[in-house]
Order: C-alpha cells, then structure tokens, then sequence
C-alpha cells in the first residue's frame, strides 16, 4: 500500500484539503486516531493517440529540443541496470477500483483489492483479492471462501503492525456480513461473522487489536480482540466524528471522543471508555450542544463550535483542560473556519471572514490554541462537492517553518512563501533559464514563478507540489511564469534549496515518485493516453534519462513505492484499454547502485531565504546531500540534518500579537486594533496574580532564537484586581432541560468573566434545596441532584464577591414521558362554523406540554399551551386534523378526519340503561358503537350508507348523535323536495327496531333522545312556521274563494302535503356530550304518519331539500366535556 503521510492528518470530518503532499500518496485520516493503509485507485479513461517510432509520446523531453538536458543520460546507461516486470491481474476487466497494501519493512508481500464499483446503485458488485511474495513480480488471486461466493468492499491494515488485516465483506446478496481476519500479511484469514455492516473500520493508534467500526445507521462497535466479538458503544454517532484517544495527552489508551445525537436532535461531544459506553457511562465533556459535524480531535486540541442565531462561537480545548472560546479579532465575524495544523503546539487555522466569498484569511494562535493573530490575507479556497473547501495552503515538509500559499487580490492569483511560518511572505523568483537553458524573459519585480497548490483525487499519484520529510529542500511543482498563476499552464520545475532557487524540467504536469530519500526522483506524464516511458534523474532533476517500463503503452493509473524513504522498488497501475484486465509493472532500480554512500559522497548546503539570510525561525541550519558525481545508495541509515546554530533574535522573529495589526506604514511596527485595550487583564486574571501587558509582539512559536533584540521586554506587570462576575451561566450537563423524577441531574456553572477565587456562589435548586459554594466556577465541582416529583423548577445561581455581583436562572421540568395522545373531534363540522379540537394526554399529570395543530395541507402548525383548539374550516370536503402533544422529553400525536358540509341535519340518541354497565369511556369503544347503530339503520331503513354517521358522545349517561349528511344529487332550483330519510330513522326508533346484544346476552335498545320530536321531514324556524301558517291561511281563504266562485275542477284539496313539523333547536346552542333537557316550545302534528313510512323510497327518492338548515339544531360549535371516569378509562386501556 502506498505510505501514508506520516505527520498528522487533516480531520475528514472538517473535510479540509490543505495541500501538505507525501511522497506518493495523499490520505485524508481521522486525526487523534490512524486511519488504515487503504485507499481506492480508479480507472482513467482516455483516447488513443499516435507515439514516436522510438515509443516516447510527441512532445515529450526526449525530443530534439531537449537534447542538452539528456545528453548527460546517455552515460548513464553503462551504469543503470532497471529491472521491470510486468503482471496482469486476469479476470477483472470490469473491475473500476483498486486498493493496493505494501508491508514493507524488509516484507515482499503486496497485497491489491480489485472490485466493481457501481457508481448508481452506490455498491460493490465484485471484488477479486491478489497477493504477491516477491516485490510485485507475480500475484496469487485468494479464494476467502471456496465454493461461495463473497464481495470484498474494502480492507484495513494495522498502524503498529502492518502484518495485521481486517477485510470487510459479504455475501453476494448482502444478507451475511462478515469480516476477514489474517495476522500473517494476508497469508491465510479467519472468517468472522458479524451483525453489522461496517462502513469504516479504525485501527487503534497504539495497541493493535483494538478496533472501533463505525455502520451508516450510525451505530459504532468496538472490539478488542482484532474484531472477533463485538461490543455496540452508542447509536446516532456522528459518521468522520470518532477518535481513539491521543497518545500522551488523554490519560486512558481505552478512551473514544465522539460526536452522537441526543434524543431531542441535538448533538454533543462525548467520551465513553470501550469497556462500558452506556447512556450512564457517557460523559459530556462540552456544556451544551455542538454543531453537527463540528467536532475535532487533533494533537493537544480538540475544537467545536456552537451556532446560535446567525453568530457561531468557536471553542478550543488545550489539553484536555476547560472549553474556552477561540479568540479572533473582534470583528473577525467568521463565516468558516478550517484547521491547517496542530503540530508544534501551535494552531495554524485559515478563517473566512464575513465580507470573503472564495478566499480565506490565515491566522496563527499562542501555544493553546486561544489568541489568534493574522499572518496573511486572502488565500484561495475552492468549494467542491459534499461542501469540501480547499486552501491553497501548503506546508514544505523536511523544512520546519516553510509554507507556500495561493493570494488572491483582485482576480489574481500570486504564490508566495515563507520561512518563518508567516512573519514575512515573499513571491517566487523565476528561474534564469528555461527548458532549453535559455534565458527567460521572466524578471521580478513584474514576473515571478507561480504553481498550483492542488491534492490529488487519486491517493496513488503526487499533487501538483510535491515534498518529503527526509528530501529537505527538494520541491518539485507544476505551474506558470508570469504577473499571476494560470490554471491551463502546469510546466514542471524543481528546486533543491527549498525555493530560492528553480529550474523547469518538463512543459507539462508529471506525477512525481522520490525513492532513495529523493537520490532517485521518477516521474511519469499525467496525461490521458497511454505511456510506457517513465522518466528519472539521480541528480535532484538537473538530467533525465527515459526507461520503458512495459512493451505496450497503458493507461497510467497510479505510482506506488515501498514504504519506507530509501526504497527503490516501484510499482506503475495500469491497463491497455478501458476494457482490458490491470497490469501490474514493477520497476527495480536496486541493481543500478553497486554500493552504500559513505561520508565523502556527501556535500553539505546551508538554508537562506529569498534575501539570503541564514537566520531562519532562529537558527542557522545546513543539510547535507548526496554529490551529482557519486552514484550510491543513501539507504536506511541516512540522515540530512547536519547542524544547526542558534541566532540572535531580531525582528522578524515577532509577529504581532493578539488585538495588534502590522502597519507597513509607519515603520513596519504593530499597533493596537481600536477595539483592543492592552491594558485590561485577561479573563483569567485572578486576584492575587499577575499579569503582562502586551507590547504588541510575540515571538514566533517554535522560533528559537537567543538574546539580541526583544520585543516584549518593554511589558509591564500588573497585578490582577479583583473583578466583578460577568456572564455567569449555569446549565445541565447534556443540555436536557426536560428530565424524568428520579433522574440524576448534574448542574454546571460557568462564568465567562470576573475573579472567582474569591466569590461565593448562592445556588437554589427550586425545591426547597440551597447550598452556598466557593470557587465554583474553577474547581470543576458539579452540583447534583434529583427532583422527585414532577414540575417546574427555576433554578438560581448568584454570584457575589466585593467588587460585584452576578446571577445566572434557569427553569428544569420536570415530567414524565408521554405515553399517548387522543384526539377527540367531531367526524362532521358545518362549514365556517367554530370546531372544538380536543387533545386528551396520558399520563395526566404532564406539565408544560406543547400541542402543534396541524390542519389540512397548511405547513405551518398552530401552537396552544392548552389541550384545546377552537378553529373554524373554510372550505367543504375532508380535512386532516393532527396533533402533536411535546412535553420536551418526547412527542405523541395522533390524526382525525373531519368531514366538512354546509348543512347536514342531527338527530340526538339515547340507550337503554343496561348499556352504562359496559361504558369503559374510551374512544375506540365509542366508534364502535357507532358503527353498530350506523349498520342497524342502514340495513332497517336502506338509506345509502354514505348519508349516516352515528357519534358516540364521551361521557355518562350514553348518548349518542346521528349525522344526516347531504345527498350529492340535489333538486333543481325553484323545486321543494322532501327528505325521507329523517322520516324513515325516526320510524325505525319508534318501532324499536334498532338494537344489538352486550356481554351477558343483554339487548341494548337505541332509541331518539326526545321521542315526542316530530322527525318527520324538513321546516323552518319558528318564524318560518308563522309566515307559513299566515301563508297557508290566505292560500286556504282564497282557494275557497275560487272553489265558491269559479268552481275550478283542476285543483283538489287531497293532494296537499300534510303538514309536516320538527322539534326546534336553538342555532346558536352550543350541544354538550351530556346532554340537558331543555324544556322548549313544541309544535307536533295530529297526523299519524307511520302509513307515510312504511314504504322507504330508495336511492334519489332520498332529497335533501333546500328549506332552513337550523331546523334540526345547529352543532356549529360542539364542546367535548371529558369527566374523571373517561380519564381513567384511557389509562385503562
């Protein structure tokens, strides 16, 4: 496998790509935790195009223009002897994707993954496992399971001992999941069954056989035994949020830092120990919630951030020790913050400011990561998919305190470098001559040398810049001459001391192999045809010679060395065409070096800056190289330091401090921002201590220099007075403002400013209980406690010393989970007619609960603290109706249709007595009731099933309201229809028809609540009726009349309606579920009507009429009275 960088890496979870390269490969890892030798190589796929008779591509150096450069290499063909051998992995044409593992240390054996990737279904398809013994020069494909057949999607290899492998596989339909085992280096593997589909599996930075594995449902293992048995430690954890314990800084090797979602939604930093990670066992480390995927352990920091409004406060942890928010300047107002580096006890972050879009803002912190002071404006970032941001920010590796980084002002990009970790900054000087060795036109101070600072999306090919650790100033780049970098121009130059000097090497980009401690440099054109020309030199770039690695040209998909800086095996990726099989090319570069360098093939060389000054971060520093006219081996022992002498400090050691801004102005000196008083004292300034003001400056940290000038000399001690407490705060571990009786609860309390060794602190937990506490705040002494009984608490802490006083209040509710909600609303509502909506909670003694009322399709819900709506429904149909009861500690709800009219009529029940018995006043009991009286109609009278709805009131004595619901035909206008279904109901009352049996065998009898009601058929109001009795009167007198005068012989007197008469309901009375008697003026009908009911007319016979839709009582506005026994009979049930 390709080495892994070796300094820290930058936190996926951050997603910062900040450019630091390898040697070979970019792998992005969990920082506070090694993230396994494992990384995917995809196919690229490119065109043919034509080649040179004598196999180098068209344009290549090998060509006539470059032939000074090369001329040197003919000699060295007496001397190079590279082996290559080439292997084709047969079977796995389709196979897109590739992982490679090489042990090295001393160990012949690779190991490759090839698999199917299918990019829309997002899954392995296939997978074939190859193992080679002898340095790559032929593979064994491996058969985990013979006879079966089983996906491999990825592998994870030990940090500590690379012999170590975890795959992670399948069955071919994903129903078994399963982990292979090996110790040997993939000689032989343990299959080991598991419940879970891991996604990442993490080795343990120190101790080999611990492992965490993390699942996409969220659900995070661990195991101690190499993955042989599970232990599920937490669900909803936070996927690139986990991290092992750091190594000298936690103080249990067994300790996990997480970020995981609480049960409201929010999130939290925890630690948990993998031997118990419980709810109980879990331990918040941050007061409050965190931002999602804000969480960061990395070397002696560990970062969050808190969002609240559109302000985000950032913390920082130093060392384990208390939260402090990270200070920037004032009005810094960060939209994004990304972290560069942790190393050298230093934070090195890039901050996008709030008037930046696509650039970022360079700062540098003290020694804990709290005060920060900015180094350099305005470098690039680029935003890519999944909202990665990329910096164009890149630390020299083998060079402590170099960095080069992309500027962009005005549209334009410019490189510049440091050497004192960015106290000062310079542009690139242009080399002298180019490819050809002419000179070039390029001259400072218009013209400078410009590269671009770009990872590379494959982790087996160099970036645009690469470096080593053990190559001090050797750096080799792709980029442009010019006043600004050009994306489209990517010409190669090198330079081997550490940029003050460059040359250009190649017209394009090629990717960049150091091997032998960078004694032996291989580079390969990235280009999108196939090759079989690599190139090398032996002489830190300045000659070239060309190798064919292979006899046919392949699709160059990745460079991978053995690990370890003095290999010189080499493997090329590839294929022929996009169809064809891998193959495999290993180039051996050992049998070229007959012998090991000894001292007198050494030359040392002294690092200076652009200006040429050797001081650099306080001390001069010489390497030493290996001579262009020796030809040996470096190896294993070698070494480039040579010596180091300390400098006297001057300025250029200081950069300014916290609060102070560089003005190159006025002398080159730092002054005070205007919001900054450099003489208060610290937030943690405590009476009794001292404290310095600030001159301005600070030494660079890391920077070593001794005596000469000083400028923090002239500060002053002070002695910290005795402040007042300022922002006192006090809060539940875990942010649960909502807890259950009986639950432990732990009180914090912070103070964001003042003295506190001196302060006491008055605490009332609400219930009776006060304590007084000293030093509170600082001592790291929680304040526990259980309530008992449910309520609300407020929660006071004062905070008081002689200079002042503070106070800090939080209220505590205190409740029970909710069990259910019930939502009691009538099934029929008249159109812009008030509804009562009734939510009936359990259990009863919830407090402060929320309801959110949602009605129909609208997305916005109505909120009432009480357990009732009264609302109206605009529009005729049906209408969902839901409501959520919240009490903070959980969420209930439950949903009702309402059917919506413009006028219905309502007929009230009653039951015989014996039905009062087997009342369990529940909900579901009374729909069924319902049902049953609604089916006995329907059957009695054959009236359509549709027009009927029977209501079941709650409550005692039963009662009951029928629905009678409008037909859909409906009569012509000017027409008077009678409806015949009222008539048909009320006779099936009267005959005692409609009745069903109860436990016991009991018959209960449905009948009409008032059975001297005339429900005959439809009339007004008894205005209607006295206009229609004048009406009816002068009808009369006048048909006598003519009868008397005319004799007419077309109308007859039998074939009048007979007079047709209701009980009469007030409108605007609102009908209880117990109903009153209400003793009202009648008017009944002498006219027996049970002749006119006997012959039910079905279907459209049943016509609603168009008289006053009040006449049978008005159920606008229907209040549900619930009573203690319908209470008990929900917990009940």
């Amino acid at each position: 496998m390709a080495p892994l960088r070796p300094e820290r890496a930058v936190s996926a979870a951050v997603k910062l790509c900040i450019f630091l390269l390898t040697a070979l490969a970019l792998w992005t890892a969990l920082p506070g935790a090694v993230r396994c030798d494992s990384g995917s190589l995809s196919r690229r796929v490119g065109e043919d195009r034509a080649f040179d008779a004598g196999g180098a591509e068209r344009g290549s150096p090998a060509d006539a223009g470059s032939a000074s450069r090369f001329k040197r290499a003919t000699s060295w063909d007496k001397q190079m002897s590279l082996i290559s051998s080439s292997f084709v992995l047969k079977g796995d044409a389709t196979h897109n994707q590739a992982m490679v593992h090489w042990t090295g240390e001393n160990s012949s054996v690779i190991l490759i993954l090839t698999k199917y990737y299918h990019a829309d279904s997002t899954k392995v398809l296939e997978s074939s496992l190859w193992r080679s013994t002898d340095y790559g020069t032929t593979y064994t494909k491996l058969n985990l399971m013979p006879g079966s057949t089983i996906v491999v999607t990825s592998f994870y290899i030990c940090p500590t001992n690379k012999k170590k492998v975890v795959m992670v596989g399948s069955s071919i339909n994903e129903r078994d999941q399963m982990l292979f085992i090996s110790t040997d280096e993939g000689s032989s593997f343990q299959r080991q069954a598991v419940a879970f589909t891991p996604e990442t599996v993490i080795f343990h930075p120190k101790e080999e056989d611990k492992l965490l594995a993390y699942c996409k449902d969220g659900r995070l293992f661990a195991s101690t035994d190499l993955g042989f048995k599970w232990t599920l430690l937490q669900e909803r954890v936070t996927k690139d949020k986990i991290f092992w314990s750091v190594f000298g800084v936690d103080s249990d090797p067994d300790l996990v830092h997480m970020e995981m979602q609480d049960s409201s939604g929010g999130y939290l930093y925890v630690t948990c120990l993998i031997q118990n990670c419980s709810d109980k066992m879990v331990t918040a480390q941050f007061l409050g919630k965190i931002d999602h995927n804000s969480l960061l352990v990395q070397d002696d920091y560990i970062f969050v951030k808190v969002t609240t409004g559109n302000r985000t406060k950032h913390y920082v942890s130093f060392r384990r020790n208390e939260f402090v928010q990270m200070r920037f300047p004032k009005y810094a107002l960060p939209k994004d913050v990304q972290i560069v580096s942790t190393d050298e006890s230093q934070v090195l972050l890039a901050l996008q400011e709030w008037y930046q879009s696509d650039t970022f803002n360079l700062y540098q912190s003290d020694s804990q990561g709290v005060y920060y002071s900015m180094i350099l404006e305005n470098v690039r970032s680029t935003k890519q998919p999944e909202e990665n941001v990329l910096i164009d920010i890149l630390e020299v590796r083998g060079v402590k305190g170099v960095f080069l980084a992309n500027q962009k002002i005005d549209g334009k990009v410019t490189t510049l470098i440091t050497y004192n970790k960015g106290r000062t900054w310079e542009p690139l000087a242009p080399p002298t001559t180019d490819i050809n060795g002419k000179p070039v036109s390029c001259k400072v101070p218009d013209c400078h040398l410009h590269l671009h600072l770009r990872w590379a999306d494959n982790p087996y090919v160099s970036g645009t810049v690469h470096t080593k650790d053990s190559a001090p100033g050797l750096i080799m780049g792709a980029g442009n001459l010019g006043t600004k970098l050009v994306e489209y121009k990517e010409e190669m130059y090198i330079t081997s001391d550490c940029g003050k000097t460059w040359r250009q090497v190649f017209e394009q980009e090629h990717h960049i192999l150091y091997l032998d401690h960078g004694g032996v440099i291989v580079a390969i054109k990235d280009t999108s045809i196939p090759l079989k020309i690599l190139k090398f030199s032996i002489d830190e770039g300045r000659t070239w010679n060309t190798h064919n690695f292979t006899s046919t040209s392949v699709f160059v998909d990745g460079l991978l060395s053995e690990p370890g800086d003095e290999t010189l095996v080499m493997t090329v990726f590839g294929h022929i065409s996009y169809r064809s099989d891998w193959e495999l090319v290993k180039v051996d570069f050992r049998q070229s070096f007959s012998r090991q360098c000894t001292e007198s093939d050494y030359e040392s060389w002294q690092l200076t800056d652009l200006q040429g000054e050797r001081c650099i971060m306080g001390q001069e520093r010489t390497f030493r190289k290996r001579k262009e006219t020796s030809f040996c081996i470096k190896g294993k022992n070698y070494t480039s330091a040579l010596t180091t002498k300390p400098c006297q400090c001057t300025d250029k050691d200081f950069i300014c401090d916290y609060g102070f801004e560089r003005s190159y102005t006025e002398g080159d000196r730092c002054f005070p921002d205007f919001w900054y008083d450099p003489e208060s004292p610290p937030e943690n300034c405590h009476l009794g201590q001292n404290y310095e003001s600030s001159t301005g400056y600070r030494k660079v940290i890391s920077n070593t220099c001794e005596g000469g000038l000083n400028n923090q000399q002239s500060s002053q001690q002070h002695s910290c007075p005795l402040l007042p407490p300022r922002g006192l705060k006090v809060a539940i571990k875990g942010q649960m403002l909502a807890v259950a009786p009986g639950d432990d609860v732990t009180f914090i309390v912070h103070q964001e400013q003042g003295d506190t060794s001196s302060t006491k602190y008055q605490v009332d937990l609400g219930d009776g209980v006060r304590t007084i506490y000293q030093n509170l705040t600082v001592t790291d002494e929680p304040i526990q406690h259980r309530y008992e009984n449910p309520g609300i608490y407020k929660v006071t802490v004062k905070a008081e010393n002689v200079a002042g006083h503070d106070e800090a209040t939080m209220y505590i509710q205190v409740t029970d989970p909710l069990q259910e909600v019930h939502l009691e609303a009538v099934p029929i509502a008249r159109r812009n007619h008030e509804v009562n909506l009734t939510a009936v909670v359990l259990p009863t003694n919830a407090n402060l609960t929320v309801f959110y009322w949602w009605l129909g399709e609208s997305l916005k819900p109505k909120l009432t603290l009480q357990n009732s709506l009264l609302t109206r429904f605009p529009e005729s149909g049906e209408v969902s109706v839901t409501v959520q009861a919240s009490n903070g500690r959980s969420m209930v709800q439950d949903t009702k249709t309402v059917r919506v009219y413009d006028n219905f009529k309502v007929i009230p029940l009653s039951f015989s007595r014996n039905l009062d018995r087997f009342n369990p006043n529940i909900p579901e009991w009374r729909d069924d009731i319902g049902q049953v009286v609604t089916k006995l109609l329907i059957k009695t009278t054959g009236v359509p099933q549709d027009s009927l709805v029977t209501v079941v009131n709650p409550g005692l004595p039963t009662t009951a309201d029928l629905y009678v619901l409008p037909l859909d035909n409906k009569p012509a206008k000017g027409s008077i229809f009678v409806d015949k279904r009222i008539p048909a109901v009320a006779q099936a009352f009267n005959d005692k028809n409609i009745s069903f049996m109860v436990r016991g065998g009991l018959r209960v009898l449905v009948m009409l609540a008032d059975p001297n009601a005339g429900y005959h058929g439809t009339a007004g109001g008894p205005g209607v009726w006295a206009l229609a009795v004048i009406f009816l009167i002068s009808i009369i007198g006048t048909g006598s009349f003519i009868l008397y005068k005319f004799k007419s012989p077309w109308f007859r007197t039998e074939d009048a309606y007979p007079p047709l008469f209701f009980r009469k309901l007030p409108g605007n009375r609102n009908i209880y579920a117990q109903m009153h008697n209400e003793k009202e003026q009648e008017m009944t009908s002498p006219v027996n009507h049970s002749e006119d009911t006997q012959h039910i007319i079905q279907g459209e016979e049943f016509i609603d009429d168009d008289l006053d839709s009040q006449t049978l009582g008005n159920h606008s506005g229907v209040i549900l009275s619930i009573n203690s026994r319908e209470l008990h009979g929900y917990l009940s049930s």
